[in-house]
């Protein structure tokens, strides 16, 4: 089972997982990103991304991808290449439609990796003021390569702009939607309610809930699977 991290984040948001029950059925396994955590930078596009996390698939033999955010597209487009051998995505909160893309889609704002850089740590620095999860994700964001955030926010705009990334996720594998009401925005619980992609609650979880919740996360990932027999 792949673990991919959302936009700016990295295999650490996942670091509570293998420690759970999901590691006595799979073999939990986090990945850093090119750019973002331990991996060097190189190109970073969503396409880029996707050729990475289906070259890992390949390796590991991995049929089941755990996504956050941004990664869900990656997860997405990874799945629909030949020969990748993922069948199954667990979308967590991934992005479903262009204004999924709130953190991610600012880059495509600003005219340089080091203007994204400072306004977007600006930006979670106010938010962290009431919450840890922000606050954590805003010290990964911080050790992200900033040319790499910037490329990736900006694709990520385009590609939400040209496509819909909801109905990607739907055609590309067998897809669970995993997610809490209050932390989507409403075109995207519109796009739900018209759509038969299944979907499983998250119940009081933070958009994090892998850091926060990492038992009831797995937990909930048991459920997902389960709904897909």
């Amino acid at each position: 089972m792949l673990l991919l991290a959302g936009f700016g984040d990295n295999a650490s948001m996942f670091e509570a997982l293998p420690d759970t029950e999901l590691a006595e059925r799979f073999e939990v396994m986090p990945l850093d990103l090119p750019g973002f955590g331990r991996a060097a930078a190189g190109e970073t596009s969503l396409s880029s991304l996707a050729g990475f996390v289906a070259e890992r698939a390949v390796e590991t033999g991995a049929e089941i991808v755990v996504a956050h955010s941004v990664a869900s597209i990656v997860a997405s487009l990874a799945a629909r290449r030949p020969g990748c051998p993922l069948k199954t995505i667990l979308s967590l909160e991934g992005n479903l439609t262009a204004d999924d893309a709130y953190f991610s889609g600012t880059a495509a704002d600003y005219d340089s990796p080091a203007a994204f850089r400072a306004a977007f740590l600006a930006r979670l620095d106010r938010m962290a003021a009431t919450s840890p999860e922000i606050a954590r994700y805003r010290r990964e964001v911080a050790q992200a390569d900033p040319r790499a955030l910037w490329e990736l926010g900006r694709d990520a705009r385009r590609f939400s702009e040209r496509h819909h990334p909801g109905e990607i996720l739907r055609d590309a594998a067998a897809a669970v939607y995993l997610y809490n009401p209050d932390n989507c925005p409403e075109t995207t619980l519109a796009w739900l309610r018209d759509h038969d992609l299944p979907r499983l609650l998250l119940d009081n979880a933070t958009h994090w809930k892998s850091v926060s919740q990492p038992h009831e996360l797995a937990r909930k990932i048991g459920q997902a699977l389960e709904s897909l027999r």
